[in-house]
């Protein structure tokens, strides 16, 4: 029987009421089908399906189906009982379908009967144009936003009993609610409290809260309410930032809500969010429709035509039948019928899909460790110290109570306590700023590997290109007008808006470019439509035109229209041979084509020609693909499409004519090739085309193999192994609910461009970071090596009060870091840690002997009842509130030569962080100048002079510090030193691991298959 949008009763010549009793398992009341017409097997209404269906259900009057080219809303039966089966009586169930060929072919005239028609034809095409304009401007919808993934939970097969007439009721509705939540994959939301209890937890936390209690014991309680206020910073100001991102990414993914039709409350069809549906539910399934949980089809005799490649990555439709699976995320690509929903949100099997993966990759990320590795490195910086300072205390017979005291001051100030706030607050700011582009960061260290990819695995459709397909000059056989085949092309398109394709979406928004093909087109009406076949390759259409002549109009992959003309007849062998020309040329020119016949009744096939079409690059991609490569990015071409379209759309964009057919990848990723030959093919083609999912994920492990850090985008379930192999997995526009949660970053807005501008801005953020951690490494160092020689040396130390106030001037000033106007790498950055070591622990050097030069030179000179009467004092001043003040001054300006690329002035900071820094040193220069640290001894006029000495002292340690830093930062020797290697010293490829790496795979691959 022919493709229709509602099921027919087919029986013989009778009139007859029969009960019909449907499986008990899909919880449906008995119905009562009546034929009410008698039906010539074969006449054209057997053909055509003009046949009605009155069904009569308890309680409920017969209502005819729904005629095949009304709107959507005209179109949609009342409840899934209009579905029910008739009883089969004869064999003509057991028939192979009928051709349409074989349809006209039976044709008489006395048969005929008139086709249903619009009211106003040409005012529904015209709303179906403006429609499809419009999309252009509205855009494509996007799905629910959905982070994380759960466990399956089995639902009872007793909640699977729905009235097919009636649906559930709200109270039900709410019922299973609670008890399976809601239909989305949950965020994983953890309550406010554990998220701030989290800010306390790790090694550096640790030790501020051993100092806590260090300073309790000492009865210290000034030292140790400001311990409690550092601590309480760090984690309050971090609370803070990642809430106020939640929140933001939370408000853009409200507006993701996607609808579906479902009944309820007593057979009445409504729409409602799709993450109110529950097990149970009867959902409407029609073309187009994206299924919104999983679920069984209860329709019975619908074969629904489903694209399941979202989720299992299969490349034709699949054909459902009563009591078949359907799985969310699928497309309804022909017929409609009802669904009954058996699994939602996480127990569905994407949930589960997504469920492994994320269960795969979890771990500490790379960020994270950095981060826990740099901390750990100075708490072992702190013990080496604190080893020193006991050594020499027990050597003086130091009392135990100032023994603690030099612990306490050395455990604040050595250990960077403001680390991990400061680091949170900069990618949170980020994050925030990366949302408001509508780039979604589902993991914080996300945005440091971002920074660092080198190669892009970037798909065609959508990304590179705008995935809307547009036409060409099109080819046309002698004899024949080009109007002639648009308008055949036209007539074999769906008119639904809902379950359009892009192909046909093309042909109809060209016709303006046609004068008179849409005069001509609404003189037709579609009799019988069948979409693109996967198997036979080609679009059918049945249309009769107002004086009753039937056409059959055909158009698809130009050799299946080719081979379809040749079998009812041969063509002059000119006529092949252009034609198949002709379809060579498009394809090496990149263009897709499609070749367009037609067929009167009594006359033989007609071929038209070709008409080509393409999926243009969007009109910002080539000048971003030219920015990516400056900013040092490869992109990879990874693409379905055939091997020329990629080549052209790669030639177009610049990217390279290396472009290879995925075959050569082979099963373990080369084919024949060797490893190290398989990676170095990789490692410079282009591209690849006609790829699956497996060959993306081969791309990329043999790409990081060789080093690089690689970045892969997707939309589809079977993309979510290659986006968490990736080190940065991308979620493109529109993708599928698995692709985003196993994406680090999604990304709202179309386009490469997008992708870029979220590289450069991630760039961005570890620039602030890089600079923060040098700063904050260098001041620890600092005061380790500077208090740890005075104790151990002079048996003396800062007051206690003065280290905290160090220690809390150098996280509020850098706190501001997160706003910086920072500048982006123009090549990708990573953590380069020999070299960040290096430059560090030379400025903490420098900062180090600066205090000891300014310490010296009044240790030296003599002192009356505590004032220094010599040195850099010049006979005015204290040591302690000296050495506080320059201490504070030098540590806050050196954020001002991390922060920049190149010399300090080049870049000026923000005034945000302008403000912090000097801020913190005004109230240093207060704290020296009026006496609060020192009791007021000091006269202020004279303290005028000392605290202009301090300054000019410091800011000659920040020039000094500036011409290293820069110095060292741009010395390749000194990175290579710091390395382990000398200039010269070359790396060599492990050819013998790649090859033996290419045979493992292989094997593995092999080993699955014979499984």
């Amino acid at each position: 029987m022919l493709y229709r949008q509602h099921v027919y009763l087919l029986n013989p010549p009778c009139s007859a009421t029969l009960p019909i009793n449907i499986d008990s398992n899909f919880g449906l009341h008995p119905v009562l089908l009546h034929t009410t017409k008698h039906i010539n097997p074969m006449s054209e209404e057997y053909e055509m399906g003009v046949t009605t269906a009155r069904k009569t259900a308890v309680g409920t009057t017969a209502v005819n189906s729904p005629t095949r080219q009304h709107s959507d809303e005209n179109r949609r039966p009342s409840n899934p009982a209009h579905f029910a089966p008739s009883i089969q009586t004869s064999g003509y169930y057991n028939h192979e379908k009928p051709t349409l060929q074989d349809a006209l072919a039976q044709l008489s005239p006395n048969e005929l009967e008139a086709v249903p028609t619009n009211t106003d034809p040409v005012a529904d095409f015209d709303a179906l144009l403006a429609s499809l304009e419009s999309e252009d401007e509205e855009g494509q919808s996007i799905e629910d936003e959905v982070p994380t993934i759960g466990e399956a939970r089995a639902v009872p097969s007793v909640l699977l009993e729905t009235s097919p007439n009636r649906g559930l009721d709200d109270v039900e509705v709410l019922s299973r609610r609670k008890r399976y939540g809601w239909n989305m994959m949950k965020d994983e939301n953890r309550s406010h409290l554990k998220t701030f209890l989290m800010f306390f937890v790790g090694p550096i936390q640790c030790v501020m809260l051993l100092a806590f209690v260090l300073a309790a014991g000492l009865q210290d309680w000034i030292d140790l309410g400001v311990i409690a206020g550092l601590l309480l910073l760090n984690a309050v100001v971090g609370f803070i930032q990642d809430y106020q991102a939640g929140n933001i990414v939370k408000e853009l993914k409200k507006t993701l809500a996607q609808k579906c039709t479902v009944l309820r409350n007593g057979g009445i069809l409504a729409e409602v969010d799709v993450p109110s549906l529950v097990p149970g539910d009867i959902v409407y399934l029609d073309e187009g429709t994206i299924v919104p949980a999983d679920g069984i089809l209860i329709t019975p005799r619908a074969h629904l035509q489903v694209d399941q490649s979202s989720v299992t990555g299969e490349s034709l439709a699949v054909q459902k039948k009563v009591g078949e699976a359907i799985y969310q995320s699928s497309t309804i690509k022909r017929e409609e019928g009802y669904m009954m929903v058996t699994a939602t949100g996480d127990s569905t099997f994407v949930g589960r899909s997504a469920a492994l993966v994320n269960a795969a990759a979890a771990g500490t990320g790379h960020f994270t460790q950095i981060i826990r590795g740099i901390g750990s490195a100075l708490l072992v910086l702190v013990v080496v110290t604190l080893f020193v300072v006991w050594v020499s205390s027990f050597y003086r017979s130091n009392p135990i109570v100032h023994i603690l005291t030099f612990t306490l001051a050395i455990t604040i100030i050595g250990v960077p306590v403001g680390l991990p706030a400061v680091i949170t607050t900069t990618m949170a700011v980020g994050a925030a700023f990366l949302a408001e582009k509508r780039a979604i960061v589902q993991k914080l260290s996300a945005i440091e590997s971002l920074a660092g990819v080198e190669i892009l695995c970037s798909d065609k459709t959508g990304t590179l290109t705008k995935n809307k397909l547009s036409l060409g000059e099109p080819y046309t056989v002698q004899g024949v007008d080009p109007s002639e085949l648009m308008l055949t092309a036209c007539l074999a398109a769906s008119r639904k808006k809902r379950g359009i394709d892009a192909i046909d979406k093309a042909f109809l928004k060209a016709i303006r470019l046609y004068p008179g093909v849409k005069d001509m087109l609404i003189n037709f009406q579609v009799v019988d439509f069948t979409p693109f076949d996967p198997v036979s390759k080609k679009v059918t259409a049945l249309v009769q035109s107002t004086r009753g002549e039937r056409i059959i109009c055909v158009k698809g992959a130009p050799p299946s229209i080719m081979r379809m003309v040749l079998d009812a007849g041969p063509l002059p062998e000119e006529t092949i041979k252009q034609y198949n020309e002709k379809v060579t040329e498009f394809a090496r020119r990149g263009f897709r084509s499609l070749g367009v016949a037609r067929k009167r009744a009594g006359s033989p096939w007609q071929l038209l020609g070709i008409m080509p079409c393409s999926d243009p690059p969007r009109h910002d991609t080539a000048k971003t693909i030219r920015e990516a490569i400056d900013l040092g990015l490869k992109i990879k071409m990874l693409t379905g499409d055939a091997v020329g379209i990629a080549k052209e759309t790669s030639r177009q964009l610049g990217l390279g004519e290396n472009v290879y057919n995925s075959e050569r990848l082979g099963l373990g990723g080369g084919g024949d090739m060797p490893g190290s030959a398989i990676y170095d093919f990789v490692e410079a083609a282009d591209g690849f085309a006609e790829v699956f999912p497996q060959h993306k994920h081969n791309v990329v492990d043999i790409l990081q193999q060789r080093g690089y850090l690689v970045a892969m985008t997707g939309d589809g379930v079977n993309d979510a192994p290659s986006l968490k192999k990736a080190d940065t997995g991308i979620a493109v526009e529109g993708s599928s609910d698995a692709a985003r949660s196993a994406a680090d970053i999604v990304f709202l807005a179309p386009g490469l461009s997008a992708i870029i501008d979220a590289i450069k801005t991630s760039r961005q953020i570890f620039h602030r970071m890089h600079a923060y951690v040098v700063y904050r490494i260098a001041l620890s160092l600092h005061m380790d090596i500077f208090l740890g020689l005075w104790i151990a040396v002079l048996n003396q130390s800062l007051k206690i009060q003065l280290v905290v106030f160090i220690a809390i001037f150098a996280d509020i000033a850098t706190l501001a870091i997160a706003y910086d106007k920072a500048p982006f790498s123009r090549t990708p950055v990573k953590w380069n840690l020999p070299k960040l070591w290096g430059i560090s622990i030379v400025m903490g050097l420098i900062l180090a002997g600066a205090s000891f030069i300014c310490l010296t030179t009044m240790v030296l000179a003599p002192t009356v009842d505590g004032i220094v009467r010599g040195g850099i004092a010049e006979n005015f001043g204290k040591m302690d509130s000296i050495l506080f003040l320059e201490i504070a001054l030098s540590e806050n300006w050196l954020i001002f030569i991390t922060r920049a690329d190149g010399p300090f002035w080049t870049s000026w900071p923000s005034w945000q962080l302008m403000s912090a820094v000097l801020t913190v040193d005004a109230v240093a220069t207060l704290f020296c100048v009026f006496g609060l640290l020192n009791g007021g001894q000091i006269e202020p006029v004279r303290h005028l002079v000392t605290t202009a000495r301090v300054w000019v002292f410091s800011f000659g340690v920040f020039c000094l510090m500036a011409g290293v830093y820069y110095l060292l930062n741009d010395f390749v020797a000194f990175d290579r030193i710091m390395h382990g290697q000398w200039p010269g010293k070359k790396k060599h490829k492990n050819e013998t691991m790649e090859d033996l790496g290419t045979l493992l795979r292989c094997f593995v691959v092999i080993w699955d298959a014979e499984c």
